[in-house]
């Protein structure tokens, strides 16, 4: 096929030997079969993004750690310079949590380098050696289903024990193998400790997982892994193998709003005699 216009310099330095197929496009980034050797793998071509992508994104990049300061300003004004950054630290971010999960034993892809701003990774595969199918195009026995659920579960708590959560979690970026499922596509993940929206998206990972293996296991729509793993996470107790029952207590008792405001006005009244002795020692000097 004619060579991708992003895997062109890939070519030229002898990184990969050819150009197979198209894999996959999407808005984020096209995937590519290649040739590397006697190995035949994957290429992932991120595409920039215009303006209204980034800030679609702004939720997700809460808490993300950047070079440094002037990097971090420049991203928050939005500049030509902050926008670059930006771009960079999007494409990055999934090849520094590829690595990272990997080496923690989270079943993703392998990855074999970032050159060029292409991810050239595992080409994850079923048993007849074609690219695998994600969990949506896939039927599970009820037993398959459970055993898979508790697997995916298992790498979702390795991930939060690295303060990592996955963001965009479902069943179309889960790939079925003979072996288990695969998880995929990291460019969103987000920190767990620095953002605000962490515990909400950890949630909608683990209850998008729940909800799809649950129609073929319909018991497990009545779990509640998300909830207990959180609040082993913010008690510092999380480990990755942390016995887990997906049985939570919820705190059904009613916030006492009567004793919330007069808290906010009691603090109200000191800063406002706070103010009145500045303003009294000033004048008298």
């Amino acid at each position: 096929m004619k060579i991708p216009q992003g895997l062109q310099p890939l070519i030229e330095d002898g990184i990969i030997d050819a150009v197979l197929r198209p894999l996959k496009s999407g808005k984020e980034a096209s995937v590519y079969v290649v040739q590397v050797g006697d190995e035949v793998r994957c290429a992932k071509v991120y595409k920039d993004m215009a303006q209204r992508s980034f800030q679609a994104r702004v939720q997700y990049q809460e808490g993300r750690k950047v070079r440094g300061s002037r990097e971090q300003r420049a991203m928050g004004k939005a500049t030509k310079f902050g926008r670059r950054e930006q771009e960079a630290a999007w494409k990055t971010t999934e090849v520094d949590a590829l690595y990272a999960l990997a080496d923690a034993g989270v079943r993703v892809p392998q990855p074999y380098g970032f050159f060029h701003g292409v991810l050239l990774m595992d080409l994850v595969t079923d048993a007849d050696g074609f690219s695998a199918p994600r969990l949506a195009e896939v039927d599970l026995e009820p037993d398959q289903a459970r055993e898979w659920h508790l697997m995916l579960v298992r790498d979702i708590v390795r991930m939060l024990v690295l303060g990592m959560v996955h963001g965009d979690l479902s069943e179309y970026n889960v790939l079925a193998t003979p072996d288990g499922p695969v998880l995929i596509d990291f460019p969103q993940v987000v920190s767990a400790a620095g953002n605000n929206a962490a515990r909400d998206m950890l949630l909608r990972d683990v209850h998008n997982v729940r909800d799809t293996l649950a129609r073929f296991a319909p018991e497990l729509a009545d779990t509640h892994y998300g909830e207990e793993m959180w609040a082993l996470y913010e008690a510092g107790d999380l480990q990755a193998d942390s016995p887990l029952t997906g049985r939570f207590v919820f705190d059904t008792r009613k916030a006492d709003t009567g004793a919330i405001l007069w808290s906010i006005e009691d603090a109200r009244q000191e800063a406002v005699i706070r103010q009145q002795g500045r303003e009294e020692a000033d004048a008298a000097d």
